[in-house]
């Protein structure tokens, strides 16, 4: 969308008529909102449709592979995935020569989210899954654990890094990111080999299960920021690889600890700094997450080890105040400080916030 300011700034500086300035908003506007062309997705009521179709689309996955494995077998399922994925890449190529960028992006995203189903087909075919003890129907993907998924999982990353390739639309890392975090609970069982007697939620298996999953999180999280400084001139390619990976370094990270207080202040300090670089970084899902182990530190403490305690409350009613007068004084300085505090970063990570802020 066209902004106000730009207009007034162009009028300020006499290339735009005082006169022509409204109605020239207005036009813009009106033209923007009403194209359903273009790459830029925004929240506006055909994008929403165009995103709420293709949701189940993919989800329908699902359901049509259990009715297909229930009727026809699992040899009939993996031609049936091949063709509906075909399918799909063939409309992901009619609607991007016609210019609808979104649509396009979704279609070509449905047939990455088919891939592990045609794979997980293909493997039964095989004898892969014999001694399988959960995986009669595909949906046990997403709801059991094991080594044997990975087969599935590369051969996904494989296809959206090729599909990538061809279709250059940030909703297509979505299923990446989805099958990373996936893969970072699936590979434990393979690099551990079934120890305490196969039982994943042993005490030692799952202690390294929590390091394992809170390292692949912050691994995830810097291939985002690669990824972030590598496309800060294009489209988005990195929040989806930053939503999963924060849900599995923070989910990892929450499960850790002994209940010490030293362990909830180390909680604490770490969903602060995700705070932190969420506003350095403009992205809010880290303010988010941030926020929400901030709030779950502080209930915890409030509830367990400062019940009934009016200095808590008003230590924390102070703490509250003081972050706000920090907010105005920093929204007075912000374009000042910020100048300062960007000279002193690589000119790489310099030009990712700006164009991020912009």
């Amino acid at each position: 969308m066209v902004k106000r300011k730009d207009l007034e700034a162009a009028v300020q500086a006499g290339v735009l008529n005082p006169a022509e300035l409204e109605p020239l908003y207005v036009f813009l506007n009106a033209r923007f909102a009403q194209s359903p062309q273009g790459g830029a997705a925004r929240f506006s009521g055909t994008h929403v449709l165009y995103y709420l179709g293709g949701m189940l689309a993919i989800g329908a996955a699902s359901l049509f592979a259990t009715l297909a494995v229930e009727a026809l077998g699992m040899g009939a399922l993996f031609v049936l995935s091949l063709l509906y994925a075909l399918a799909a890449l063939g409309i992901a190529g009619a609607l991007e020569k016609r210019g609808f960028g979104i649509p396009a992006g979704i279609f070509a995203t449905l047939a990455i989210a088919l891939v592990p189903l045609a794979v997980f087909a293909l493997q039964h075919v095989l004898g892969f899954w014999t001694d399988g003890p959960g995986a009669r129907h595909y949906r046990d993907f997403h709801r059991y654990i094991d080594w044997r998924w990975l087969v599935m999982e590369l051969a996904t990353l494989a296809a959206g890094v090729a599909l990538l390739r061809r279709f250059r639309y940030p909703f297509l890392t979505m299923p990446v990111a989805v099958t990373l975090w996936y893969m970072g609970m699936d590979v434990i069982p393979a690099l551990l080999q079934a120890q305490d007697g196969g039982d994943w939620f042993g005490s030692a298996a799952w202690e390294m299960r929590k390091l394992i999953s809170l390292a692949f999180g912050a691994v995830m999280l810097l291939l985002a920021f690669f990824i972030d400084l590598r496309t800060r001139h294009d489209k988005d390619y990195a929040y989806w690889m930053y939503l999963f990976g924060l849900l599995t370094f923070c989910g990892a990270l929450s499960v850790m600890g002994s209940g010490q207080l030293a362990g909830k202040l180390a909680y604490f300090a770490i969903h602060a700094g995700l705070v932190f670089i969420g506003a350095a970084l403009g992205r809010r899902m880290f303010a988010v997450f941030g926020g929400i182990g901030i709030a779950a530190v502080l209930c915890d403490l409030s509830w367990h080890m400062f019940k009934n305690s009016f200095a808590f409350v008003l230590v924390l009613t102070l703490m509250g105040f003081a972050l706000i007068a920090i907010g105005l004084w920093w929204s007075k300085h912000e374009a000042e400080l910020s100048a300062k505090l960007r000279t002193l970063l690589p000119a790489d990570l310099r030009e990712l916030l700006e164009a991020r802020a912009a």
